[in-house]
């Protein structure tokens, strides 16, 4: 007999996880059935989301990890941002943002991914709604009937089962966009992020830095025992000859590119090195099929913003299930969906805007453009207004927010 699911979550990284923690915690009677197909062991290292990278928490992200019930878990390994500091190397231009002018407790948090998988694969491993099916992959989907048909690789034996919705939570390379022929619009920025931890020879004081350079961005995020996670933007054909560099050259040349805000650079970690795409599909929703995540939109890293986004997508999503749900409506149904493409769009248009905007703007290196946008920044910096709806986008409290991220429960 074939196994059936109400909803079957395709990916069970960070988001993922996020969403099924989110429908199971929702109080519907009957619960969800739910499945979530991963192809790594789940919770293991060997999952891209729940490696060594540093994730930069949103003031709202908390605010639905704590709809969620799940903030309590996070908040011990979660270093929060005090203050923001924006600045253009060599340039007269800067903005800061604090806590105490926006009225919230911190401005972000910064996690480990590794630590956040920890804390979402323990309350997964929790729900009894929830089967996991891993290792497995996807290699069919038919989401033209009553419910969509998935063909799975499980353990090495082909497997189908059936499901009310399917969401696709799996990555920037998404297999389930792939297999149904959804087109995602694709642009290389020919830049890579070079990941990593320094320590620094004065406390980071809970600050965050973001500095543009002529290169691309570097972002340096407070961390707990006195770290800094290190996001160095850099052209790609320079990578190679920076990632070999030992630690003292390595540090050396960040310290060149960032400055001295912090002290020396004493120490530094483990690096990785990340091509920088951005990635947006064209389609969120199909029949019976709903995107979320990476799957939908990729983003450049600067400013923070792409599992914030991610998370915001699991919200709403979340709250348009258990509505069609208590209404005794189809979840899959295509105005069920419709409503939640309709929703997610504005939020997806102005951060990707937001986000690609600033990459090009600060890589543009005419005197007259550099000359207005450092203007531009000042004048941000003196400007509450303008400094308050700037707060409000990086700490995704921006149009309409879904109720977990306006602390009420599903």
């Amino acid at each position: 007999m074939t196994e059936h699911y109400d909803i079957l979550i395709v990916g069970g990284g960070l988001v993922g996880a996020s969403l099924a923690c989110a429908l199971a915690g929702a109080g519907l009677q009957p619960p969800l059935r739910i499945g979530m197909i991963e192809a790594a062991p789940f919770g293991s290292r060997s999952q891209a989301s729940f490696d060594d990278r540093a994730i930069a928490l949103a003031a709202g992200s908390r605010r639905i990890f704590e709809g969620m019930g799940l903030w309590a878990d996070i908040a011990p390994a979660a270093t929060p941002i005090e203050h923001i500091h924006v600045s253009d190397r060599g340039r007269f231009g800067f903005t800061r943002l604090d806590r105490r002018e926006e009225g919230v407790p911190a401005l972000g948090y910064v996690a480990l991914s590794r630590e956040l998988g920890q804390v979402l694969a323990a309350r997964v491993r929790q729900l009894d709604s929830l089967e996991l099916i891993t290792p497995a992959e996807v290699t069919a989907i038919d989401n033209t009937d009553t419910a969509a048909r998935v063909r799975l690789r499980h353990e090495g034996a082909a497997v189908e089962v059936t499901a009310d919705l399917v969401v696709a939570a799996d990555g920037a390379r998404s297999r389930v966009r792939e297999t149904l022929g959804i087109v995602a619009t694709e642009w290389d920025y020919r830049q890579t992020a070079i990941i990593t931890n320094i320590r620094t020879a004065r406390p980071h004081q809970q600050v965050a830095y973001e500095r543009f350079t002529d290169q691309g961005p570097i972002a340096l995020l407070p961390m707990s025992e006195g770290r800094c996670s290190v996001v160095w933007t850099l052209p790609s054909a320079q990578v190679d000859e920076i990632m070999a560099l030992d630690d003292a050259g390595f540090l050396a040349r960040l310290q060149a590119r960032f400055g001295y805000r912090v002290g020396h650079f004493e120490r530094v970690g483990r690096r990785d090195a990340y091509p920088l795409r951005l990635v947006r599909a064209q389609e969120s929703i199909r029949p019976r099929l709903a995107l979320i995540g990476n799957a939908a939109h990729t983003l450049h890293p600067i400013a923070g913003q792409g599992f914030n986004l991610g998370l915001r997508d699991v919200a709403a999503l979340a709250e348009v299930i258990c509505d069609a749900r208590r209404a005794g409506r189809d979840i899959g149904a295509a105005a069920v969906l419709q409503r939640y493409a309709d929703w997610r769009r504005a939020d997806h248009r102005r951060v990707i805007a937001f986000t690609d905007g600033l990459t090009r703007l600060f890589t543009q290196p005419l005197a007259p453009v550099a000359l207005l946008r450092d203007a531009g920044m000042l004048a941000m910096d003196l400007c509450p207004p303008a400094k308050r709806l700037f707060g409000r986008l990086t700490m995704g409290r921006s149009g309409r927010l879904p109720r977990l991220a306006r602390g009420v429960e599903l």
